[in-house]
C-alpha cells in the first residue's frame, strides 16, 4: 500500500516535472516566435519608414522647387511694377518741375503788375487829393464836417427806418392785443347784460301844502329837534314850496329820515312820541332791508363765509350812488365782469368775484375821517377776515397801490367796464362840457395841429394835422404826446381815443 502510494507520488512528481519542462519548452518556443515577429515588424516599419521619409524628402523638394518658381515670377512681375512705377514718378518730376517754371513766371509776371497797380494807386491817390482840395475849395467845408453831414444824414435815416419797424410791431402787437381783448370783453359784456341803473340820491320830501311845514317845526321847534336828534341829519325847511330838504353825509341816515318824514306827513299825528316810535320802526325796516340786499347780493353770486358784519357793510352800499349809479348793482356788476374775465383767462374765479364784490366796501363807511373810500374799505375787509387778494384788490383798483395779482388787475378792469359803459353813470353838464374843451385845448396845442374835435361823448379826440409841416413819423410822436398829457392833466373815467389823421389831396380839373 505504501509502494502503491510512493509510485503514485512519483508519477505524480513525475508528471509534474514533465509538464513543468514542456512549458518551458512551449514557453521558450513562443518567445522566439514573437521574437522573430517583432524583429520581422520592425523590420517591415524601417522600411515603410524609409519610403515614407523618401516620399516626405520628394514632395518637399517638388514643393520648394514650386515655392522657388512661384517667388521668382512674383519678383519678376514685382520689377516690372517698379519700373512703371519708377517711369511714373520720373514723368510727375518733370511735369511738377514744368509746374514750378510756370509758376516762377506767372510770379514775375504777378511782381510786375504790382509795381504798375502800386504805381497806378499812388497816381489816383494823389489825384484824389487833388480833386478833395478842389471840392474843399468849391463847397466851402472840410472833410470831416462833410462826414459830420453824412454821418448825421445816415443817422436820421437809421432813426426814421427805425421808427417805421417800431410803428410796424406797435401796430401789428395792437391789432393782435386789441382784438383778443375786444373778444373777450365783449363776450364778457354780453354774458352779464345788465340793466343800466342810475339812481339818485332823494334829499327832498313833498309835502302836501306848506302848512304841513309848520307842524313839521312844532311848537318851540320840538318835533323838528326830535327828528334830528334821534335819525341824525339836519332838516332844511326854506322858502322851497311844498317840500324839505334832508341833509347828512350818511346816506343810511338820510334814507331813513326821508321815510319816517314821509310817514309822518301821511299819518299827520307828528309829535315827540309819535315821531320816536314811527323812526325806531323805520330804523328796524332799514336795517333789515340792509342785511337782505347785503345777503341778496351774496347769495346771487354765491358767494359764501361772510360775517353778519360783512352783510351789513355790503347791504349799506344799497344806499349810495356814485355819479348816479347804485354803488351796489355797481359792485354786483363788477362781481359778475371780474368772474367772468377771470374765466376767460384761466383765473380764479371764486376770487376775482369776491375782490370786485368788496372793492367799494369803503363807501359804505361812516363818513368821519379823511381817508378814502378804498383805504376805508381796506380797513373793513381786514376785520373781516378778507383774503390778501381781496385786500390788495380793494386797495389797488383806483392804482393807490400795484396790484400783486391777476384777480386785482381783473378787478381793475371789471370796474372800468362797469363804469365807462353807456348810461352807467352821468355827470354835471358843465364838467361835461369842460372835458370836452380841455380835450380840444391840449390837442390844439402842439404846432402843426390844425383843428381838434371831442366826439363819442368825450371817449375820442380826431386831430387834424397840416400833412405839409408835419410827416407820418411825427404824427406818431405827436398822438403819443397828446395821450401822454390827457393821463397826465385830466381825469376821466374808462379810457379816451386819440385819432390823428394827416391826408394830402390833390384836385386837378379837366377843362
Amino acid at each position: 500500500m505504501s509502494n502503491l502510494i510512493l509510485t503514485g507520488v512519483g508519477f505524480f512528481l513525475l508528471g509534474g516535472i514533465l509538464g513543468f519542462i514542456f512549458r518551458r519548452v512551449m514557453a521558450k518556443m513562443r518567445l522566439e516566435s514573437a521574437e522573430n515577429r517583432a524583429e520581422l515588424i520592425l523590420r517591415e516599419a524601417k522600411l515603410e519608414a524609409e519610403s515614407q521619409k523618401k516620399e516626405i524628402l520628394l514632395e518637399a523638394k517638388n514643393s520648394t522647387i514650386q515655392e522657388r518658381n512661384n517667388f521668382e515670377k512674383e519678383t519678376k512681375e514685382t520689377r516690372i511694377e517698379l519700373q512703371k512705377e519708377k517711369r511714373r514718378l520720373v514723368q510727375k518730376e518733370e511735369q511738377v518741375d514744368r509746374k514750378i517754371a510756370e509758376i516762377e513766371r506767372r510770379e514775375r509776371s504777378v511782381g510786375d503788375k504790382e509795381r504798375h497797380y502800386n504805381d497806378k494807386i499812388n497816381e489816383v491817390q494823389k489825384q484824389q487829393k487833388k480833386w478833395q482840395s478842389e471840392l474843399e475849395r468849391i463847397s466851402g467845408i472840410s472833410i470831416e464836417e462833410a462826414k459830420n453831414i453824412l454821418m448825421k444824414e445816415m443817422e436820421d435815416l437809421a432813426k426814421q427806418e427805425a421808427q417805421i419797424q417800431i410803428n410796424k410791431i406797435e401796430e401789428e402787437a395792437k391789432r393782435t392785443a386789441n382784438k383778443k381783448s375786444q373778444e373777450i370783453i365783449v363776450t364778457t359784456i354780453q354774458r352779464i347784460a345788465s340793466e343800466v341803473t342810475s339812481d339818485v340820491t332823494t334829499t327832498s320830501v313833498s309835502l302836501p301844502n306848506d302848512e304841513m311845514k309848520g307842524r313839521i317845526i312844532g311848537r318851540e321847534g320840538r318835533n323838528i329837534r326830535t327828528l334830528e336828534t334821534l335819525i341824525g341829519v339836519d332838516i332844511i325847511i326854506d322858502d322851497t314850496p311844498e317840500a324839505v330838504v334832508i341833509s347828512s353825509f350818511d346816506p343810511v341816515r338820510r334814507e331813513i329820515a326821508k321815510i319816517a318824514l314821509s310817514r309822518l306827513v301821511v299819518d299827520g299825528r307828528i309829535h315827540p312820541t309819535r315821531i320816536e316810535e314811527v323812526v325806531n320802526k323805520v330804523m328796524n325796516e332799514v336795517n333789515e332791508i340792509i342785511y337782505d340786499e347785503g345777503e341778496k347780493a351774496l347769495l346771487t353770486l354765491g358767494i359764501h363765509g361772510v360775517s353778519p358784519e360783512g352783510v351789513v357793510a355790503l347791504g349799506r352800499l344799497y344806499f349810495r350812488t356814485s355819479y348816479g349809479q347804485n354803488v351796489l348793482h355797481h359792485s354786483l356788476e363788477v362781481a359778475k365782469l371780474a368772474g367772468t374775465l377771470a374765466a376767460e383767462i384761466g383765473c380764479d374765479v371764486n376770487l376775482a368775484k369776491r375782490s370786485g364784490l368788496f372793492h367799494d366796501i369803503g363807501k359804505g363807511a361812516a363818513s368821519d375821517g379823511d381817508s378814502s373810500h378804498t383805504e376805508a374799505g381796506y380797513e373793513i375787509a381786514k376785520k373781516l377776515g378778507e383774503p390778501s387778494q381781496v385786500l390788495n384788490a380793494i386797495v389797488s383798483h383806483h392804482g393807490d397801490e400795484e396790484p400783486n395779482c391777476l384777480e386785482a388787475i381783473i378787478v381793475q378792469a371789471a370796474d372800468a367796464i362797469s363804469a365807462s359803459r353807456p348810461g352807467a353813470r352821468r355827470e354835471s353838464l358843465e364838467s361835461y362840457l369842460k372835458r370836452l374843451e380841455n380835450l380840444e385845448k391840449i390837442a390844439e396845442s402842439y404846432e402843426g395841429v390844425e383843428k381838434a374835435f371831442a366826439i363819442q361823448a368825450g371817449r375820442e379826440v380826431r386831430v387834424i394835422l397840416n400833412n405839409v409841416s408835419v410827416d407820418d413819423e411825427k404824427a406818431n410822436i405827436i398822438a403819443k404826446e397828446i395821450a401822454k398829457r390827457i393821463e397826465e392833466e385830466l381825469r376821466y373815467p374808462g379810457k379816451i381815443k386819440v385819432t390823428v389823421i394827416r391826408e394830402s389831396r390833390f384836385i386837378e380839373y379837366a377843362r
